[in-house]
C-alpha cells in the first residue's frame, strides 16, 4: 500500500498532472464560479451606457455640448452619441490609434480647459461622460473637475458603479487570474460613494452595464446617503448596495422626467 501511495503522489506531481488537477480545482470553485456567472449577467443586462447617454441629451431643448473622458475605441460609445458639439479626451495608451479631440489625461485637459487653452475659457456641457481611469483618486477628481464646467441642470455620469464582486474592484487591472477574469471595475464606486453622501448633489445609479452613476446639481433622483462605511469597505458596500448606490432600473429612472 505504501508503494502504491508514493507512486500516486509521483503522478500527481508530474507538472502535466498537477496544472491539470489544479486547474480543475480553481475552475470548480464556488467562488471563481460565481464571479464568472454574475459577469455573464451582467453583460446581459440592458440598456448599455450609450442609450442612457443620449435619453440625457434628449432631455434639452436647445443645442447640447457633450465631454467624454476615456474613450478607447470612439466606435463604441462616443461615435453614436447624439449631440451638436461633442468633444473627447484620451491619452490613447489603450487604443494606439487614438482619434480623440484632445489626446491628454483628464487632469491635464481639465488644467488647460480651465485656462481657456482648449475652448472658450467658460464652456458648459450638458452631459460629461467619465470613464478613463477606473481608480478612485482620479476619478474624484474627474467628478470635481466636472462639476466646475457642467451645466447647472446638466448631468455627469459614470461608467463601473456596480462591480458585481470584489475581484471586479481590484486596483490592478493587469491581474486577471481571478474570478472576474479580464472584466474589471476598479474602485469608481468610492468616488461615486464618497459623492452621492454630499447633501448638495442629487445622485443615482443605473442598474446595468456594470453600473451606471449620474450626478445632478438640480434633478432630483432622491437623497444623499447618510455618512458610512468611511473606510469604503466592499463587504458593507455590498450588503448595502441600494442605498449606497440609490441603484435603480432604467424604467424607473426613465418615469423621474
Amino acid at each position: 500500500m505504501g508503494v502504491v501511495k508514493k507512486l500516486k503522489s509521483k503522478i500527481k506531481n508530474l507538472p502535466a498532472i498537477h496544472y491539470y488537477l489544479a486547474g480543475k480545482t480553481l475552475l470548480n470553485d464556488k467562488t471563481f464560479k460565481e464571479g464568472q456567472e454574475l459577469s455573464t449577467l451582467e453583460k446581459k443586462k440592458q440598456p448599455k451606457r450609450t442609450v442612457i447617454l443620449n435619453f440625457l441629451l434628449d432631455q434639452f431643448s436647445g443645442p447640447t455640448h457633450y465631454l467624454e473622458i476615456g474613450v478607447r475605441n470612439p466606435n463604441h460609445n462616443f461615435n453614436h452619441i447624439h449631440a451638436t458639439h461633442k468633444y473627447s479626451v484620451d491619452p490613447g495608451i489603450e487604443y494606439a490609434e487614438n482619434p480623440v479631440d484632445f489626446p491628454y489625461t483628464s487632469d491635464v485637459f481639465f488644467d488647460k480647459l480651465s485656462k481657456g487653452e482648449l475652448l472658450e475659457k467658460n464652456t458648459k456641457f450638458h452631459v460629461i461622460f467619465i470613464d478613463g481611469l477606473h481608480l478612485a483618486d482620479q476619478v474624484n477628481r474627474d467628478i470635481e473637475n466636472a462639476l466646475a464646467c457642467i451645466e447647472e441642470d446638466g448631468f455627469i455620469v459614470l461608467h463601473d458603479c456596480n462591480p458585481p464582486t470584489e475581484w471586479h474592484t481590484r486596483d490592478t487591472y493587469g491581474y486577471t487570474q481571478t474570478p472576474a477574469n479580464n472584466y474589471w471595475n476598479g474602485t469608481t464606486w468610492k468616488a461615486f460613494l464618497k459623492f452621492r453622501m454630499r447633501t448638495d448633489l442629487y445622485s443615482c445609479c443605473i442598474d446595468t452595464d456594470w453600473g451606471v452613476g449620474i450626478v445632478s446639481k438640480s434633478k432630483d433622483f432622491g437623497g444623499s446617503v447618510a455618512p458610512s462605511n468611511e473606510f469604503y469597505e466592499y463587504h458593507l458596500f455590498h450588503h448595502h448596495r441600494k442605498e449606497h448606490l440609490n441603484l435603480m432600473p432604467f424604467t424607473d429612472f426613465k418615469s423621474l422626467f
